[in-house]
């Protein structure tokens, strides 16, 4: 059985710093292009950031220079750095995994306020 599981969310102050982890079971983390996404209270979900297999990166324009995606195929993980957090980034964060099938995590909360 798949597991997607985020962790890391919780409350910070505009300005401050997060690292967001996905940790997965059931699959090879190696063969999935791994994205994150976000969904704001009474808004649609929208993409974050991806890193491909060869570790290859896109970002949103309205979180480029601020977060970073990365992988660790030996630890199975996929993290997001966020630094220089806005209101505007408070939501709730999801990690995807993507090859043959498309999984999903439960999400985590980020809580952008002072």
């Amino acid at each position: 059985q798949v597991h997607l599981v985020e962790s890391g969310g919780g409350l910070v102050q505009p300005g401050g710093s997060l690292r967001l982890s996905c940790a997965a079971s059931g699959i090879i983390l190696d063969f999935y292009h791994m994205k994150w996404y976000r969904q704001a209270p009474g808004k649609q979900r929208e993409l974050v950031a991806t890193i491909s297999t060869g570790s290859n990166t896109t970002y949103a324009d309205a979180v480029k220079g601020r977060f970073a995606i990365s992988r660790d195929n030996a630890k199975n993980t996929v993290y997001l750095e966020m630094s220089g957090l806005k209101p505007d980034d408070t939501a709730v964060y999801y990690c995807n995994a993507v090859y043959r099938n498309s999984y999903w995590g439960q999400g985590t909360q980020v809580t952008v306020s002072s």
